[in-house]
């Protein structure tokens, strides 16, 4: 007979940008093939972008641990809740230092092959214009243009019908 394989998935997002000084939550979720066990582990890792060794960010096995040493010493605070699949934390006060690949792992025994979650962090002086900002700019532009193309024709007609009149006045007052 075959068993059924365990499968962990872990999902986060691919890319982040955030703005130097701020606050991040990275978001990291987990769906898997057993009930949540009491072994349920979860480990942050972080690579920065000159692909130097892996460093701990964080730990987690029946309750958060933090790091006793390392660049996020002090700025990491766990913000998941293991009922809802949700292995999240928070770094405090981004540095263009933070700039580099964060790594979710979640192991729920049996359960403990599967994917790992990845990702990037840009830490920016300001936010860019994205592609967002920039549809709702064109479909704000768009909007106003159709509102001014619709009073010039009202104004128009009106114009127009004024015009008539007259005319029809001035016809009426000829002998």
């Amino acid at each position: 007979a075959l068993w059924p394989a365990a499968a962990m998935e872990v999902h986060t997002s691919k890319e982040v940008d955030a703005v130097n000084g701020t606050n991040l939550r990275l978001k990291c979720t987990f769906s898997s093939s057993s009930p949540i066990s009491q072994h349920l582990s979860v480990t942050w890792n972080f690579q920065p972008e000159d692909l130097s060794s892996h460093e701990p960010v964080f730990y987690y096995l029946k309750e958060p641990y933090k790091l006793s040493a390392g660049r996020f010493k002090e700025r990491i605070t766990w913000d998941g809740n293991i009922e809802r699949n949700d292995v999240s934390i928070i770094i405090w006060n981004l540095q263009p230092t933070d700039n580099g690949t964060f790594t979710c792992q979640v192991k729920n025994p049996p359960d403990v092959d599967g994917t790992i979650g990845e990702v990037r962090l840009r830490v920016v002086q300001k936010v860019h214009f994205s592609e967002i900002h920039f549809l709702a700019v064109a479909i704000g532009s768009a909007c106003v243009l159709m509102i001014i193309v619709v009073i010039v024709v009202i104004i128009c007609r009106h114009h127009r019908n004024k015009a008539q009149e007259k005319r029809i006045e001035v016809a009426d007052t000829e002998p």
